[in-house]
């Protein structure tokens, strides 16, 4: 059985490895039932969940289950029992218990009614700390010691040796579980820098490798050698958002994708949330393909039929620019689109110019560099897992967070699986040590 403070014994130690969500709520769940510490290459815990509420933070989405789900694509067999543990009701129901009361917006998102992370991250962690939770800051996990082979439970009776790097030099820690949250490899200078990748393959676990998520891509349009935007479009239309527009893609399995919403010009190509939520299409379908092709609807409140028949309205002596503002109501950066991807013949052809408004063909060509993403796909395969997040080939170690292999858009639903994941990691570690009869 685990030693309790109250029956004399020693509990077992705990080192929970990242200090964002994931981590955090796994540290939470153990509180009750080990000592925790959680150890944290930066300066102070929580740094990218800070940066993730910077502009309000949406912690987790109110759409039904089923859709809510779905979010999740191939992974949601893996991730649908623990998000049924700590559901969007539940994460908010924790959220009040913090003092943090939280509404939902217009689009079904919901934020704390103060908008910001850093009144949640204070209260948890004060919370955190009268549990008897202990943070080591400024601690680079650097992996296992070189005499301690085992993993943690070969030896059910014996500890492991874990190895970090501080400003003082090296610090090794006796623990008798592990919790890894090291988050994916996005926002490196945030802590979150894959650096754990090479640690676990020595360890013969599978790691996916990490790719950008939630990220924008590169164009193929009017730009020299026809790669980026033209000089034209740059200089009028950079940073401004294209809205109200449907975007669709077939991907390389021949499957549609379609989103309604909007999105931006990059200096590079596009970005914004409505990319975001194609981003997992978009890559794999460059990765088999070389390019993938984005259609946008630039009217999608107008059939093609009834384009066609507006635009092919005499213009006299209007302008096409006019003429498309009258008829189609496409202006400013809409039209600049046009011009930027539809071939000039295009333009003479009202059957052609409508069929372009209604499906703009835009070649992306390239993700954003990783460190640019708003989260990273790859990660542990969850075949190397239990359904507790255990590695198998390292009885004692779980994992939690963006270190899984797992993507899904922006909208709250990132933050959601890192709480659940965490949660449940936590509570694999209670059930390990009791049936261990880890004692110390």
């Amino acid at each position: 059985m685990i030693g309790t403070p109250t029956d004399g014994a020693a509990r077992p130690c705990v080192a929970v490895i990242g200090g964002g969500p994931a981590g955090l709520m796994a540290a939470e769940v153990l509180a009750g039932a080990a000592d925790v510490t959680v150890y944290d290459t930066m300066p102070s815990v929580g740094r990218k969940f800070l940066l993730a509420g910077r502009g309000g933070l949406n912690l987790t989405h109110s759409e039904p289950r089923d859709a809510f789900l779905s979010r999740y694509g191939v992974r949601r067999a893996r991730l649908e029992p623990m998000i049924a543990a700590f559901d969007a009701d539940a994460l908010r129901a924790w959220a009040h218990a913090l003092g943090i009361a939280t509404f939902v917006g217009s689009s079904g998102r919901v934020f704390p009614r103060e908008m910001k992370a850093a009144p949640l991250l204070r209260a948890w962690l004060a919370r955190l700390r009268a549990a008897g939770v202990h943070f080591a800051v400024r601690h680079r996990w650097l992996g296992w010691s070189t005499d301690d082979n085992a993993p943690v439970g070969a030896n059910t009776r014996a500890a492991t040796t874990l190895r970090f790097a501080t400003p003082s030099g090296e610090h090794r820690v006796r623990a008798d579980a592990v919790v890894l949250a090291l988050g994916g490899g996005s926002w490196a200078k945030l802590g979150s820098d894959g650096a754990w990748v090479p640690t676990l393959r020595q360890r013969g676990v599978r790691v996916a490798e990490l790719e950008p998520a939630n990220c924008g891509f590169d164009v193929a349009a009017g730009g020299p050698d026809g790669l980026g935007w033209s000089p034209h479009l740059l200089t009028r239309h950079l940073g401004e958002p294209l809205k109200s527009v449907v975007a669709r893609i077939t991907d390389a399995e021949g499957l549609r994708h379609e989103r309604a919403g909007e999105c931006m010009i990059s200096a590079t190509g596009i970005e914004g949330g409505l990319i975001y939520a194609l981003s997992a299409p978009l890559r794999l379908t460059i990765a088999a393909r070389g390019e993938a092709v984005l259609e946008f609807d630039l009217a999608p409140g107008r059939s093609l039929q009834r384009l066609t028949a507006e635009l092919a309205r005499p213009r006299g002596s209007r302008s096409m620019a006019s003429h498309l503002q009258g008829q189609a109501g496409i202006k400013g950066l809409k039209a600049a689109l046009l011009r930027e991807c539809l071939p000039e013949a295009d333009f003479a052809d009202p059957a052609r110019l409508a069929a372009g408004i209604k499906a703009l063909p835009l070649r992306l060509v390239a993700t954003r560099p990783l460190d640019e993403a708003i989260s990273s796909a790859g990660g542990v395969d969850f075949d190397e897992l239990d359904e507790h997040l255990m590695l198998r080939a390292l009885p004692g170690v779980f994992v939690a967070g963006e270190m899984l292999d797992w993507e899904a858009p922006t909208g709250g639903y990132l933050l959601t699986t890192c709480f659940a994941t965490g949660r449940t990691a936590g509570q694999g570690v209670v059930d390990w040590l009791r049936a261990q009869g880890v004692q110390r």
